[in-house]
């Protein structure tokens, strides 16, 4: 029998060494690089052994409607595309503590008071442990068969004897091994024998599979990226510990449209769904204070009204201060050179702090003549005028663009009691009674502000 060469693997991306090094050439992370033990490759060669014939199918077909098993949770159901589907392969990913345990066990409890037969493994805690969290969450009485295993030979052995099994919740991952790979849990080896075994015997029997995945100090899934490739959903659960806000983010679906959220809210009784974010995100806000623009934006198919925070202060000479929390720093750097080119302000030589109000990470263009407003405001210590939205996105020739589903996001401005509106030139659109306010270039949003006044005050 030949001899199996060993090989050195980084656990960070996944890349293939010949020997061990200090640091990966591929991702540059120090200390991932890890030996591991290949399964024998088969016979190469025709010759070695015919495979099956697959049928082949025509592209047109009597295929039925896709058949989805809600959840009763809402939330969780719109971030799914409107529930589970049988077979299907969902990843949850999210920062230590975030809440994804108890966003699962409170799925697996729902669909147990349903009638549905639900299976709860976990491989970082005793079952004891879970039943706490359990009785803390009112949970204590669900029908949810639960186990505590890491040997992915045993899990499918066990669940083997359920009968109309529809979920399966494996948490987490990164603590599953199979016997036949020779290397520790969480290696990229184990992570992806690991889950193929269980996709495929979720898919056999029908059920559908939720994965726990553990998270890097960047944010991303631990593991080989093609563990997302495998798949059917990414889900991501975000959310400041600091905030009671979580939102459950789909950036991968098969079955539904990507970056579709569900909002909760955590209490001392788990999870709580927020059927409308937008007056909850909007309910603590002082319309009086300077420094404070509301965007009205899109999370997937839903508008969302969020407040965007912004401080210019002066700094020491050169040393400006830049501080993001829920945008893009490069974005907000962008947009400050167009403010100094295109509008003859100068903030870059300022500190300047921006803050995505309630904990959301927004990641759409059309919040630049929003967080536009925002600086403009504490710069000049004027506060917006009430009750005005804005949104709109911003050219590097300080021009402003027109962005999608404009209608949509008026349409929950005139919901939430707004009257005003800052819109790109080109909307045309009449919603309600909101006066909608046509901006063509960067300049004529700063014409709305006493920039000589601020001036004045800054030489004083």
């Amino acid at each position: 029998m030949a001899r199996v060469a060993k090989r050195y693997v980084c656990q960070n991306c996944g890349e293939t060494h010949l020997k061990w090094a200090g640091a990966c050439a591929a991702c540059g992370t120090f200390n991932s690089v890890v030996e591991e033990t290949p399964m024998e490759a088969p016979p190469r060669g025709l010759g070695a052994g015919k495979g099956a014939v697959v049928p082949l199918v025509p592209l047109k077909g009597a295929s039925g409607p896709l058949s989805r098993l809600a959840t009763g949770i809402a939330e969780f159901d719109r971030a799914t595309g409107g529930g589970l589907v049988p077979g299907s392969a969902l990843l949850v990913g999210g920062d230590p503590g975030i809440g994804k345990s108890t966003l699962l066990l409170q799925v697996s409890a729902a669909l147990a008071a349903k009638g549905a037969a639900a299976v709860y493994v976990t491989g970082e805690e005793a079952t004891d442990q879970v039943r706490l969290r359990a009785e803390r969450l009112g949970l204590a009485g669900a029908k949810v068969a639960l186990a505590a295993a890491t040997s992915v030979r045993d899990i499918l052995a066990t669940i083997e004897t359920v009968e109309d099994l529809k979920l399966v919740v494996i948490d987490s991952i990164q603590t599953m091994y199979l016997d036949t790979i020779e290397s520790a849990p969480g290696t990229v080896g184990q992570v992806r024998g690991a889950a193929q075994e269980l996709i495929r015997h979720a898919k056999r029997r029908g059920a559908a599979l939720l994965l726990v995945g553990h998270v890097t100090k960047d944010g991303q899934i631990a593991g080989p990226r093609v563990l997302e490739h495998m798949v059917d959903a990414v889900l991501y659960f975000e959310g400041d510990r600091g905030h009671q806000f979580r939102i459950l983010r789909a950036v991968k679906n098969r079955f539904g449209p990507t970056d579709e959220i569900g909002v909760f809210r955590m209490g001392d009784r788990g999870l709580a769904e927020v059927a409308d974010p937008s007056a909850l995100f909007l309910g603590e806000r002082d319309a009086g204070i300077s420094g404070a623009a509301v965007f009205a934006g899109m999370e997937g198919t839903r508008p969302v009204l969020l407040e965007i925070q912004a401080l210019v202060a002066p700094a020491p000479p050169g040393s400006p201060r830049r501080a993001v929390v829920g945008w893009d720093g490069g974005r907000l750097a962008m947009l400050l050179a167009v403010l100094d080119a295109r509008c003859g302000l100068a903030l870059g030589g300022r500190d300047v702090y921006l803050n995505v109000a309630g904990g959301l990470r927004v990641a759409e263009p059309a919040a630049d003549l929003a967080v536009a407003a925002a600086l403009l405001s504490s710069y000049t210590d004027e506060a917006m005028p009430e009750r005005t939205a804005v949104f709109g996105e911003i050219g590097l020739g300080g021009e402003i663009r027109p962005v999608a589903q404009a209608e949509a996001r008026l349409k929950e401005a005139a919901k939430l009691g707004f009257t005003r509106a800052l819109v790109p030139a080109g909307t045309r659109l009449k919603v309600g009674e909101i006066e909608t306010i046509e901006l063509g270039r960067l300049s004529e949003l700063t014409a709305r502000f006493d920039l000589a006044r601020a001036r004045q005050r800054e030489r004083t």
